[in-house]
């Protein structure tokens, strides 16, 4: 198969040995991958290649991965071509059901794809920019994507699927509806993350050297959103309280201090306060390499962005922060098996980008804290 460029070959697709069963057209309930045999079937064929588009933020990378595992789970002898932003897409690397992870973007798609013709019997897209779409028809045979404002891009597409309004639906089960329109059911609602092995034996050693002798328990913390998202941000002042309040009960706890270049006055302050019970590795790290300490963690808290999707797809315990603008009913990890999601007080009442999220209690946090780490007793000693 011709690969578009800046596709990187990992290993290959891993079979799903369940039984193909028989599910109503569009079906979304809980259980495995499976695909009808209903008109959409028949029209569709069984394809043999499958590109999937997702050009976004970290965490809506992520919240597609469901999706992808179910078209996999659907059909277990196609080969799966994921691409991503170009930034993100290294987060993709690694996963059991896709074939090929690699980089795109509106810039480039219009060079790619004009000569080899369509290398891909089907493709899904996400989101809304025409130069991935138009790409995406060059490659592929069908395509499946939401419902564009342009009704002419509509009538090329296989499936032009209805989007729900704004803060509806968990966005989880949105994308989920892109194969649901193939009458494809998930094969769980979980988010999907791998950490090599390599990258965990280099995250052992990097704590092996900078932790403090019987650090424990270990916890993460991510103080900040992305610029854009900054209403998100709980107040520094109640993240350094919630620290104390830890150290209080657990004199031996060492904080690892995640976070972008952005960030960097707020976490230096952080860490400062908190000495040598922390260590600083905001703006130091690669996704990934930040992702494989992440791995290490006893407990993670962190407000709603990037670091905290990845947490959600690592099944380690988390406290995660929601703005009631973005409540945890439409963004937290789902099918996870220690997660504790803290909402702002005005989740689903009324809530608007400036409502501040200082309305977080410290206490209401530390509850959910000292519940993860009861629940969840630390690793180290």
């Amino acid at each position: 198969m011709n690969s578009p460029a800046g596709i990187d070959t990992h290993a290959p697709l891993t079979p799903d040995p369940s039984p193909i069963a028989n599910v109503a057209s569009g079906d979304l309930s809980e259980g495995p991958g499976v695909i009808a045999e209903s008109p959409t079937r028949l029209w569709l064929g069984t394809p043999r290649r499958i590109l999937y588009i997702n050009v976004s933020r970290i965490g809506d990378t992520l919240l597609v991965t469901p999706a992808v595992r179910a078209v996999a789970a659907a059909f277990p002898g196609a080969e799966i071509t994921l691409l991503g932003h170009p930034k993100r897409a290294e987060i993709l690397r690694h996963l059991p059901f896709v074939s090929r992870v690699g980089a795109i973007s509106k810039q480039r798609a219009p060079w790619l794809g004009r000569f080899a013709g369509r290398t891909f019997d089907l493709a899904f897209v996400c989101g809304y920019d025409a130069a991935l779409f138009d790409y995406a028809l060059r490659v592929a045979g069908k395509v499946v994507a939401f419902r564009q404002p342009d009704e002419a891009l509509n009538a090329r597409l296989f499936r032009a699927v209805e989007h729900p309004a704004a803060q509806t639906e968990h966005a989880v089960r949105i994308q989920l509806r892109l194969p649901g329109a193939l009458g494809i059911a998930p094969a769980g609602l979980d988010l999907a993350y791998c950490v090599s092995g390599e990258e965990t034996r280099r995250a052992r050693a990097e704590l092996a050297r900078s932790l403090p002798a019987g650090a424990s328990p270990l916890i993460g913390l991510q103080v900040a959103s992305f610029p854009t998202k900054a209403y998100r941000d709980w107040p520094l002042d109640h993240f350094i309280a919630l620290a104390d309040r830890v150290r209080v009960v657990w004199p031996q706890a060492h904080f690892l201090i995640f976070g972008g270049s952005e960030e960097k006055e707020r976490t230096g302050k952080l860490s400062e306060h908190l000495g040598a019970a922390a260590t600083r590795y905001a703006g130091r790290l690669t996704l990934r390499q930040t992702a494989a300490l992440m791995n290490e963690l006893d407990l993670y808290v962190g407000v709603d962005t990037g670091p905290t999707h990845i947490m959600g797809a690592l099944h380690r315990p988390m406290v995660a922060l929601y703005h009631g603008y973005s409540p945890s009913q439409v963004l937290a990890p789902l099918d996870h098996p220690c997660a504790y999601p803290v909402d702002h007080p005005l989740a689903d009442r009324g809530a608007t980008p400036e409502t501040p999220m200082a309305d977080i209690a410290v206490e209401q946090v530390w509850q959910a804290v000292a519940r993860a780490l009861a629940d969840n007793p630390p690793r180290r000693p």
